[in-house]
């Protein structure tokens, strides 16, 4: 590989782990009926069900809600799909920016696809991880660039969501609008931060470190396997030190932007639901921009939790309570019309895409690479000289 070092190690390691995952839950499901994929469903049907018939009429009529919906004009709703569409384009950046050799066409399908996924199946997030590999690897990625990048995309995305908060706090304080409760999540969000951030830059500073991560993970990893009556795996430390050597190499290249794309992909998202706000007839003195900033920072965290395909349900109900604090039932109603609308935007709008997406993969065999072409796009990306550090040599595999 050009300006490259493979991380053969890696993929191996992880090829071993997926194949053997994934012939494990085909041997489940062969065994009888998929009771767990059916219960997941029920439960998230049933969270659903809930929010959106028992406590979201709490919060503002449907009546006044679908009334507002139907008066917004056709520049309205076609200003909102822009600004959507702009937002799905945004997170390709991201993409790009942290697997080196993914072409922008290419990284536009794997996450249509991949999103879509994620959106309409109970543990949709799993499943969509898999249709991710399952694209990149037919396309020439290896195992472990893969890997890399979702790690360090998964990184920088949580980054910025602890990050958001914070910044938002500040803006409240200068605002006037800071209270108890929101002081309190601002602060765990930077203790959560700092503490990221303190051990993402030990684990690439100390090559002995990341050997030291790598064999804590290997040792619960091969727990979980046992009791999965699995082999276990070995050579976790030796796995971490190239993983950090490459993320390193990838971060010493793409560190600026990949921190401004996942910055415009965040903003964008945002835009859409203040856009959205306004479009319903919400003016900036009954709810300013700076109090839609913040209830979107701290619904990004809750968003997090995978109750539902997508959030469905939870995410509505957050920026609901949220949003609609103090204001009265007329307003209170075209916020809940501005969230459902940008919900629409942003949670429906892939799935289509998505589809579509899966169709051109599977018919288009053009963009198949090997792993030694796919390099060649990727260049020196993860190029990284260093000392060597006897510190690793002396901790050991």
């Amino acid at each position: 590989m050009t300006g490259e070092r493979t991380p053969d190690s890696d993929a191996e390691g992880i090829e071993e782990a997926d194949t053997s995952d994934s012939s494990f839950g085909q041997d489940d499901e062969s065994r009888g009926f998929p009771w767990k994929r059916i219960v997941q469903a029920l439960i998230s049907l049933a969270i659903v069900a809930g929010i959106f018939l028992g406590v979201m009429p709490l919060i503002a009529d449907y009546g006044d809600v679908f009334d507002t919906i139907r008066a917004m004009t056709s520049m309205e709703i076609g200003s909102l799909v822009a600004f959507g569409v702009w937002n799905l384009i945004t997170y390709w950046f991201v993409l790009t920016a942290a697997l080196p050799g993914l072409r922008l066409r290419e990284a536009a399908v794997v996450n249509q696809a991949s999103t879509a996924v994620s959106n309409t199946l109970p543990g949709g997030g799993v499943i969509g991880v898999g249709v991710s590999i399952a694209m990149l690897t037919s396309w020439g990625f290896t195992i472990g660039s893969i890997g890399r990048s979702a790690v360090v995309t998964g990184i920088w995305n949580n980054f910025v969501k602890l990050g958001m908060p914070v910044l938002a706090l500040a803006l409240l304080a200068l605002d006037g609008e800071l209270t108890p409760a929101r002081v309190t999540a601002a602060a765990i969000g930077i203790i959560v931060l700092i503490s990221a951030v303190v051990l993402f830059g030990l684990l690439l500073r100390s090559d002995r470190l990341a050997r030291a991560i790598g064999r804590g993970v290997g040792h619960v990893v091969n727990w979980g396997r046992k009791l999965l009556r699995k082999e276990p795996m070995e050579g976790w430390g030796e796995r971490s030190s190239d993983f950090r050597t490459d993320t390193i190499g990838l971060l010493r290249h793409r560190w600026l932007w990949l921190t401004v794309a996942t910055l415009l992909s965040h903003i964008s998202l945002y835009l859409v639901l203040l856009v959205a706000i306004r479009h319903v007839g919400v003016s900036q003195e009954e709810l300013s921009w700076i109090a839609v900033l913040a209830a979107f920072a701290f619904v990004r965290l809750i968003s997090a939790l995978p109750l539902t395909p997508g959030g469905v349900g939870v995410v509505e109900l957050g920026y609901a309570a949220v949003l609609t604090i103090g204001l009265d039932d007329i307003t209170s109603a075209q916020v809940v019309a501005a969230i459902l609308v940008f919900r629409a935007v942003t949670y429906l709008l892939p799935i289509p895409l998505g589809l579509i997406s899966y169709v051109i993969w599977r018919l288009n065999k053009s963009w198949k690479m090997s792993e030694e072409q796919r390099a060649e796009l990727a260049g020196d990306a993860y190029q990284y000289e260093s000392e060597p550090d006897t510190s690793a040599t002396a901790g050991g595999t």
